[in-house]
């Protein structure tokens, strides 16, 4: 039977994408793991690849095409021995759109099912699904990609199945009433994304806008997937977040000396520190030394991570990246300052992988470079809080024999979720922040 080729959803928050370049051709070919087309998804180009064997027998949907939702159909691929009939049935829309409800209510299964403390389902619902098997007569037997995942797990065979689907296809409740086979079920950890609410209606129409600008010049901008994401998650930011502000400045001429010193021993080696770096690791040691403010909303839970996996903004054409920089509270000083330039550099040219600007617990965004002096940052979520830094200002202060010095001080200021850190609490994680860039020495200790 021939089967639709769906827009895939390549990142949690992904509702719909472009297909910027089909890599086959109809006629072609093709097995599980071969790469079908290059998807713009919201925040970057990815590879789609194959999850069955058979030959494109249609391309629905062309190359270049924007706004394709998320499950809509976009090729047909035939198996073996099929001819252009079957590509009029699996046209069909109302078949391709049961199919598409049985995977959605699937997938919905899988993440309301049962977690333990660590947030192991019983199914993977995150990882790859198998290819589709084929049964003794050789045709393909056509299952739900999350049906064929559990059955992997449990040692089924789905030959053994009849399915409840449309035109007999298995889902998920057909495979979890079988009997397992004697291969053990695999232990396997999801973690549930956290996709943004969609923003909500304007109150005002761009039309209504359009007509407070007649006889204006002005240009007419469209709003890519990029653009849409980042409003709707700063709209669900601002509308759900209770935010609280905690500002502190810090004197930076210890660190700029002991930077200098680190600099001239790296000269050579391809690394050069930046000040960033050790806001990086300070954020990072402090979240462990206060580690109650190192957790994240999640709904009707906080989680309370236990490695400091800090994101880091990094303003791209049209928007922004956070890549998140794991494990930084173990990593040394010239490793974090390349992993960041990497991820910075691969940000800008739109090829971090999901899983490369997915997570942590806290955010840094530095506009000091550009001569802001302070400003408050929106803390994304479900971050618990992001520390907004300003540019080092040379200053007059007062040192501690009561004489008038200049000092270079950055101003930062900590935008935290209330709901996760109390006001105490968060002044404990900024206080600990600025003590590691007053005393950079202790920060390799």
């Amino acid at each position: 039977m021939a089967t639709q080729i769906l827009m895939p959803a390549l990142s949690p928050t992904m509702e719909e994408g472009t297909l910027a370049k089909w890599l086959v051709k109809e006629g072609d070919t093709v097995s599980s793991g071969d790469i079908l087309a290059e998807i713009e998804t919201d925040k970057a180009t990815m590879e789609f690849e194959a999850v069955d064997e058979g030959t494109i027998g249609k391309i629905l949907v062309a190359e270049g095409t924007s706004g394709v939702k998320v499950n809509d159909p976009i090729a047909v691929l035939l198996e073996e021995g099929e001819d252009a009939s079957a590509i009029e049935e699996a046209s069909d829309p109302s078949v391709a759109q049961d199919a598409a409800a049985e995977d959605a209510k699937d997938e919905k299964a899988a993440d309301n099912a049962p977690a333990g403390k660590s947030g192991a389902s019983k199914s993977d619902s995150g990882s790859k699904a198998p290819a589709a098997p084929k049964g003794s007569d050789g045709k393909r037997i056509f299952a739900s990609p999350l049906a064929r995942r559990i059955a992997a797990d449990k040692g089924i065979d789905l030959a053994s199945l009849s399915g409840s689907g449309p035109k007999g296809r298995i889902v998920k409740a057909d495979v979890e009433g079988a009997k397992a086979g004697s291969k053990p079920a695999a232990a396997a950890a999801s973690a549930k994304s956290n996709a943004p609410a969609s923003a909500p209606a304007p109150q005002v129409s761009s039309s209504a806008i359009a007509k407070m600008y007649e006889g204006r010049e002005y240009e007419e901008i469209e709003l890519n997937g990029m653009r849409k994401t980042i409003a709707a998650r700063l709209t669900e930011a601002k509308q759900t977040i209770p935010h609280f502000y905690l500002r502190r400045s810090v004197k930076l001429d210890a660190l700029m000396k002991f930077r200098s010193q680190l600099n001239k021993q790296l000269e050579g080696r391809g690394v050069k520190l930046s000040v960033n770096d050790f806001i990086i690791k300070a954020c990072a040691l402090a979240l462990q030394a206060v580690p109650d403010a190192n957790a994240v909303w999640a709904g009707d839970k906080v989680f309370k991570l236990k490695p400091s996996d800090v994101a880091v903004a990094v303003a791209i054409e049209g928007g922004l990246f956070t890549p998140v920089l794991k494990d930084a509270e173990s990593k040394s000083l010239s490793s974090l300052s390349s992993e960041m330039k990497d991820l910075a550099a691969r940000a800008r040219d739109r090829k971090l992988a999901p899983h490369e600007y997915q997570g942590g617990s806290f955010a840094i965004s530095n506009l000091g470079m550009m001569g802001i002096e302070n400003f408050d940052a929106v803390i994304n979520p479900p971050h618990g809080a992001i520390l907004a830094v300003g540019a080092g200002i040379k200053t007059p202060v007062v040192n501690d024999a009561g004489e008038i010095e200049v000092a270079t001080v950055m101003s930062m200021t900590l935008s935290v979720d209330h709901r996760v850190i109390d006001g105490a609490l968060g002044a404990d994680l900024l206080k600990a922040i600025c003590e590691n860039l007053e005393n950079p020495m202790l920060m390799l200790a």
